[in-house]
Order: structure tokens, then sequence, then C-alpha cells
């Protein structure tokens, strides 16, 4: 049987839907979209 921690750690990164760029996790983050893709520059 896997570990609990084993099993988070072999789960994929997460990507951004928009550009397909690996997304860093953040701890109260559920969203699929980077920051570059959410806050484009004006």
């Amino acid at each position: 049987m896997t570990s609990v921690i084993e099993f988070f750690r072999n789960l994929p990164k997460k990507v951004c839907k928009v550009c397909g760029e690996q997304i860093d996790e953040k701890a109260d983050c559920y969203g699929n979209i980077c920051d570059e893709c959410d806050h484009p520059a004006r």
C-alpha cells in the first residue's frame, strides 16, 4: 500500500490551462491558470 506522502509526491505537476507552463503550487490555491495569464501586464 502506498503512503499518503508518496501519493502526493507522485501526482503530476500542475500546468496552466492557457499557456501550458508549470504552475508553482501554493498552499491555498486551487486555480489552474498561472499568474501571467490570469493578470497579463497592461
